[in-house]
């Protein structure tokens, strides 16, 4: 049985004329369409990890990621959406927000490193935007779709660097000042988009 936003697809791929595909089309925003701040974390050093030491290695680092990560995105008012790989999707109400459970999932990182070996210390890169997105159930469970999703995706996963942050400036417009961070601007391209960004340390 198909669900309601898979109907929609379907239906918009058989529609014959661009008035019933723009009504379909207004119908999934109407139902699924919601504002959000997506943050997008990646691990670092995937290839060369699994290189060295075996996947075995680096997926016992992943789990430890994960378990690291969810209580800080969890405590400041998020939800993790899915774990994929060594990336966790999650939203949040507000950048304020994403912001600084992306400083603690750092700091959580940091600390745990502490206590393990170089060859088991996890690094990880950050991405947050803020927009409109279609939230709905996938066939693997909660999804998100849409253009944050896709910006915080290559902001975390492509482009910053090991223990970076980056935020779009529509979302770090949203951000109060505040000083326990840093904020410096960048600009990028992203698809052939022109990109203004801010890397934050804290």
């Amino acid at each position: 049985m198909q669900r309601p936003f898979e109907d929609l697809l379907l239906n918009y791929a058989r529609a014959t004329d661009a008035p019933t595909r723009e009504a379909i089309e207004r119908e999934a925003w109407d139902r699924f369409g919601t504002r959000r701040t997506i943050f997008v974390l990646d691990m670092s050093g995937f290839s060369l990890l699994s290189r060295l030491h075996g996947i075995v290695h680096y997926l016992s680092m992943v789990r430890r990621m994960q378990l690291a990560t969810q209580p800080v995105v969890e405590a400041l008012g998020g939800r993790v959406v899915k774990f994929d790989a060594d990336n966790c999707f999650a939203e949040f109400p507000s950048p304020a927000q994403a912001v600084r459970a992306a400083l603690d999932a750092n700091l959580a990182c940091r600390s745990m490193n502490i206590v393990t070996p170089d060859e088991q210390d996890i690094a990880v890169s950050i991405g947050i935007d803020e927009g409109l997105v279609l939230a709905i159930d996938g066939p693997h469970g909660p999804d998100f779709l849409g253009s944050p999703v896709n910006r915080a995706h290559k902001l975390g996963e492509d482009i910053a660097g090991p223990g970076e942050i980056l935020v779009t400036r529509e979302a770090f417009d949203l951000v109060p000042a505040d000083p326990a961070f840093r904020a410096a601007p960048r600009t990028l391209q992203l698809a052939g988009e022109r990109v203004e960004v801010f890397s934050i340390s804290a």
